[in-house]
Parts: C-alpha cells; sequence; structure tokens
C-alpha cells in the first residue's frame, strides 16, 4: 500500500540529546532554524508528534508565520497541516495545547484507547487502528483517508527509533546544536535497538547560524517483498535516470540501478546508454558490474519499467541478465505494456527463474512520462 513520505525532524546536543533534566525545555536551535522547521511545517501534509512529546513539552505544532499559511491556502491547502499524535493508551490531557490550537487534529490509538480519549472529551478525531498501534497501519490510514502524501514527524525519541526501526522513515533532518548535556538520566534522539544496515546517505549539510543541519536518506532495500522507505528511493532514482535517455520510437526509455543490501550502488544505466542504440536499461547496469561481486546475490535491481521477457535486438533479455548475475530480488514501478512485445511478462520469467519481483504502482506515472510520445 503507498505510504506518505516520512520527515524525521529534531534537534540535538553534540552528544546526543533532545533535551536535559531541567525544569525548563533546553534550547537547541537557533531562531533562525526555528524559521526553517517553520518552512518546513507549511510545506506538509500533516505534523506528527507521540503521546509523550505533548506531556512532556505541551506543544501547539502550528506554522508560525502568516504568510506561509496564506499560501496553504491560496495553494487550495487547509491553513495548517493536520495534527496527528499516537497513543495507544489515550490516556492524554484534554487541556494541552495541541488540541486546541490551529485546524484539524487527529488521535491513532488502540481500541481501549479510543474508548478512554472520548471519555476524557479529547478534542480530535479519534481513530481506533485494532488491539495495538500498527505503524505501517497508521500510516496507510493517514495517507489513504486523509490524504496525506507528506508527514513530518517532529518527536520524541520513542517515535523516531520506531519508525527507523520499522524502516518506515524516508528522510531523517537532523539539526546539532553546540551543547554537551552529559546527564544518562536526560531523553536522547535513538534508543537501542536493531536498525537497518548500512549507511545513510547525506544529501545535505548546511551552517544554519550556530549549529549544522544535516539531512540523511536510507539506503538499504528491503528483503522478499517487504518494502522499505530506501526501496522507494532507489527506484524513484531510476525513474529519474529514464528521464535522460535519448527518445525512441522504437523502444521504452527506461532507467536502472543495482544496490547492494547494505545499500551500497552497484552499478547504473538507462536505454540507449553511450550511444548504443538497442541497449537495455538493466543491460547497461549490469554490465558496469563485477559478475564475480558476491553481493549480486543479495542485491536488489530497481527499474523503472518491468524487465523485458522477449526481445529482437539481443540474445538475451533482461530478465534472464539478472537472472544470470544471480540478482534475485527485482522493484519496478510499471508492468511491461504491449506496445512492442505482446504478452511480455518479465516478472513471470523472474519469478520462475526464483526471483522476488515487487512492483510499486505509486512510481508508474513517474516511470511513464518520459513514453507519452509512444501513447496512441
Amino acid at each position: 500500500m503507498p505510504l506518505p513520505y516520512v520527515l524525521l525532524s529534531a534537534a540535538v546536543s553534540l552528544d546526543g540529546y533532545l533535551d536535559d533534566t531541567g525544569p525548563e525545555r533546553l534550547l537547541l536551535s537557533s531562531p533562525a532554524d526555528f524559521e526553517r522547521v517553520d518552512e518546513v511545517r507549511a510545506s506538509v501534509d500533516a505534523i506528527l508528534v507521540g503521546a509523550g512529546t505533548i506531556r512532556a513539552d505541551n506543544p501547539r505544532l502550528l506554522v508560525n508565520d502568516a504568510g506561509r499559511r496564506a499560501a496553504r491556502v491560496a495553494a487550495g491547502k487547509a491553513e495548517y497541516p493536520v495534527k496527528v499524535t499516537v497513543s495507544a493508551t489515550g490516556e492524554l490531557d484534554p487541556a494541552a495545547r495541541f488540541w486546541h490550537t490551529g485546524g484539524e487534529k487527529v488521535l491513532l490509538t488502540t481500541d481501549d484507547g479510543a474508548r478512554r480519549a472520548r471519555a476524557l472529551g479529547i478534542g480530535a478525531d479519534v481513530v481506533p487502528l485494532g488491539d495495538v498501534l500498527d505503524w505501517r497501519a497508521a500510516l496507510e490510514y493517514l495517507h489513504d483517508r486523509r490524504g496525506v502524501r507528506r508527514l513530518m514527524v517532529e518527536g520524541g525519541g520513542t517515535v523516531h527509533s520506531q519508525l527507523l526501526r520499522l524502516e518506515l522513515a524516508d528522510e531523517l533532518q537532523l539539526v546539532l546544536a553546540p551543547l554537551l548535556v552529559g546527564d544518562p538520566g536526560a531523553p536522547r534522539l535513538f534508543g537501542p535497538g536493531g536498525y537497518q544496515g548500512g549507511r545513510l546517505r547525506l544529501v545535505e549539510s548546511r551552517r544554519i547560524e550556530d549549529v549544522v543541519l544535516v539531512r540523511y536518506l536510507p539506503t538499504a532495500p528491503g528483503t522478499g517483498d517487504r518494502v522499505t522507505a530506501a526501496d522507494r528511493h532507489w527506484l524513484a532514482l531510476a525513474c529519474e535516470l529514464a528521464e535522460v535517455c535519448p527518445p525512441s520510437r522504437t523502444a521504452f526509455s527506461v532507467g536502472a540501478v543495482v544496490v547492494a543490501a547494505d545499500g551500497t550502488e552497484l552499478a547504473r544505466g538507462h536505454s540507449r546508454e553511450g550511444g548504443d542504440p538497442v541497449v537495455h536499461a538493466e543491460e547497461a547496469a549490469l554490465a558496469k558490474a563485477d559478475p564475480a561481486d558476491p553481493r549480486l546475490t543479495t542485491a536488489t535491481v530497481y527499474s523503472s519499467l518491468e524487465p523485458c521477457a522477449r526481445r529482437a535486438s539481443r540474445p538475451a533479455p533482461c530478465a534472464r541478465l539478472i537472472l544470470d548475475a544471480g540478482v534475485r530480488r527485482v522493484v519496478t514501478a510499471w508492468r511491461e505494456p504491449d506496445t512492442f512485445v505482446p504478452g511480455a511478462d518479465g516478472s513471470g520469467v523472474l519469478t520462475a527463474g526464483g526471483a522476488t519481483v515487487v512492483v510499486l504502482p505509486e512510481y508508474e506515472e513517474r516511470a511513464t512520462a518520459p513514453n507519452r510520445h509512444l501513447e496512441g
């Protein structure tokens, strides 16, 4: 199921703390960074915090700049993003500022939590999700029922840790403040537990007064049919590569990326790359990978279009090239239509060869865009 783009946002001390143990909230961001956060809030459809953050910080979570709110309204959006919190128990203070400022509010909770929240008179749309809180179900609800496409998560550390462990976070925006807390009793951003393997990819680092903003994206692919945020990033890159293909009236424009299990990019390619008029994207990418690389057996091939099962231009179709390389997982956005090869079924060839094929149809529009000239 499609999910929102989940952006984790936090400010921490140099030693990884969100706060100290004093009675007042420790200010970690600078005034200029508060402005940046306000701008990010204005760009999203919803802002989420955990119940612990409401209890500890009593936040309002507003877009403060009137101009940004006016721009949202002019674009046909609500003045404020939807405010969302999650609580298994539903035991929250109905007088908290969260419920009495801004626009629409949503409480995602359990069946028991919903009964408690309603009895307390919580001023929100109370949504029970079953016996236990399930993050994927919560995100699916926000996407499908609330139209949330971009979700900003502002805490706390438990929520951030859970979303990262479940590989549901698409981006981490982290602000490093020039402070050291050093108190083992203070809250930390990330708790212990099993996180994704490999390194995150740094996509931005920027000084903002005396703090530093860093933005990271996850890189480690899922396994089998389990889809991670990194799968979506890599497939988006494959779609971007399709856009640089020289156009053709007799072949699709396709991009492909080969990624190791730890998130290392092994190779990339696109249709008609290097002036070869008949080379396919997966073929171009695999030609750059070392066939003896042991990482290929646990790698994932991302292709904007389903790998071909038959072709006239070369002896081996791309589905066979992928299997021969030892790759057993393919993520694609678009099933091959009958435009050039009737009854094309690269997924069937791959599945018969022991590979898992995952289709993310939410990327189909991006994958088909470079091929609009072939319509009709």
